[in-house]
């Protein structure tokens, strides 16, 4: 055979041969025969490995786009969508440490429960569903809602992983007394029960004033002023004439009667002295103090009434301070009290709450509350402005947990309860006096109870989540 010809053989023998290769593999030949052909190389270990297993849950495109039918369906080129099993599905639980359900129930025979999906929320945590898988507006997919994950609605569940990531911290409620520094503005005041006004009882002719005014001190029975009063020049001569009396008749009616009409008793005990009335008789000082006012001229002619000297004793002062409304169930008297003013820097006033006045101011829903303050160097003056801070709270034990455990919206006042097991459960509370680092409770929580302290505006944000997720299955429910 030439050459020509041996070549036209072997391109034919080529040909009949890859046919029928071609042939076999698409007939499969080696199952019809009883052989056993190995899978392809290319293959990966994955595929040859595990199968899809379990019902079909929706159908995906073929493409990978992002879109989904919960029945078979086509695309527009009239490809079909690809069956995405239960295996196939993304889980977002923490199941590294959890068997393969699938696996075991292979193992043991046993047909593994199949978990029915309810639906698919929101990654992002909007209250946004949907009965099939989606992605959101950033490409995360929709996470799956299994029947029994619900339980009760406002619950929360974390897993162990979660929490340490999330940072959730709890403490424990327990019986403390609260205290806290209520800060509010005070003014300085005189007391009232120190303060005297000088005036006549009768018809009274002023002279020969002493050289004080008005913001000089002054001491108990210094000379104020002298007077002359014919009312009581008569009296004063008929208490004379009366110690002259062998008998002694009318000393005591005209001792008093001098007495009511404003004459000092050392003025009275030198008419029964000297049995003489003297032309005029000096007014003294009744109390240390200072001059307020000063109305006494020498000449005047003073009315019944007519106030001529107002002098206020300064050692002991009030500091009447504006409290507001809300805070006025943290505050009892006796409460120690700190006093500062800012004339004098470095030095501080400690007292007590005297008094809490029985009203409100209209306007500004604030109560005064009165302080004694002692003031024996007088540096205190009146109407000074003055910095408060009253020793406030509950002096009794109560419930009470940290502050940064109570979530207060406003309308209602929540706390977290660790069940224990990942679980949280929200409680509407009641609260009581707040302190610098302790809140009282008075209804929802007692003492024993853990609570959460940090990350709970995460837990609260996931139980209103869970709880109008809950809400949007049952009425989507037929």
């Amino acid at each position: 055979m030439n050459t020509p010809s041996r070549v036209a053989a072997t391109l034919s023998l080529a040909v009949l041969l890859g046919g029928g290769g071609y042939w076999a593999g698409t007939n499969d030949l080696g199952a019809r025969l009883g052989l056993h052909v190995v899978e392809p190389a290319c293959a990966t270990p994955e595929a040859s490995m595990t199968a899809p297993s379990g019902a079909v849950i929706y159908y995906r495109h073929p493409d990978g786009l992002s879109r989904f039918s919960a029945s078979p369906k086509n695309t527009d080129d009239g490809r079909p969508f690809v069956a995405v099993r239960e295996s196939e599905d993304v889980s977002f639980s923490d199941t590294a440490a959890k068997p393969n359900k699938t696996v075991e129930a292979a193992e043991t025979g046993a047909k593994p429960a199949e978990r029915k999906i309810l639906y698919y929320r929101n990654p992002m945590g909007l209250p946004d569903t949907s009965k099939v898988p989606k992605k959101d507006s950033m490409g995360m997919d929709y996470i799956p809602v299994f029947d029994g994950d619900q339980g009760d609605a406002s619950t929360v569940k974390v897993s162990l992983g979660k929490l340490q990531r999330t940072g959730v911290k709890t403490a424990t409620a327990e019986m403390a007394s609260i205290t806290r520094k209520i800060e509010v503005p005070g003014t300085v005041a005189l007391d009232e029960r120190l303060v005297s006004i000088i005036s006549m009882r009768t018809d009274s002719f002023v002279d020969d004033v002493a050289d004080v005014t008005t913001g000089d001190h002054i001491r108990k029975g210094e000379k104020l002023f002298r007077f002359y009063s014919r009312e009581i020049a008569t009296a004063a001569s008929e208490y004379a004439a009366g110690r002259s009396d062998a008998r002694g008749n009318g000393d005591a009616g005209s001792a008093l009667r001098l007495k009511n009409l404003g004459v000092p008793q050392e003025v009275i005990d030198s008419v029964a002295n000297t049995r003489q009335v003297p032309p005029s008789i000096s007014y003294v000082a009744p109390r240390d103090g200072i001059i307020l006012e000063r109305m006494a001229t020498t000449g005047m002619m003073a009315k019944p009434g007519d106030v001529l000297f107002r002098i206020a004793d300064i050692s002991n002062v009030w500091v009447v301070a504006d409290v507001p409304e809300y805070d006025l169930a943290s505050i009892r008297n006796g409460a120690e009290v700190t006093v500062t003013v800012r004339s004098l820097p470095g030095k501080s006033f400690n007292g007590v709450v005297d008094l809490i006045y029985p009203q409100v101011d209209m306007q500004m829903r604030t109560t005064k509350v009165r302080i004694e303050l002692p003031n024996p160097d007088g540096v205190l003056l009146s109407n000074m402005y003055a910095e408060v801070e009253i020793e406030a709270g509950a002096p009794k034990p109560v419930v009470a947990v940290p502050n940064s455990a109570v979530i207060d919206t406003g309308d209602r006042q929540v706390v977290f309860i660790d069940k224990g097991g990942g679980q949280f459960e929200p409680r509407d509370v009641k609260l009581g006096v707040r302190g610098e680092d302790q809140t009282e409770i008075t209804k929802g929580v007692a003492a024993g109870d853990k609570v959460v302290v940090a990350a709970n505006f995460l837990l609260d944000a996931e139980s209103n989540l869970n709880s109008a997720l809950s809400a949007m299955t049952e009425e989507a429910k037929p």
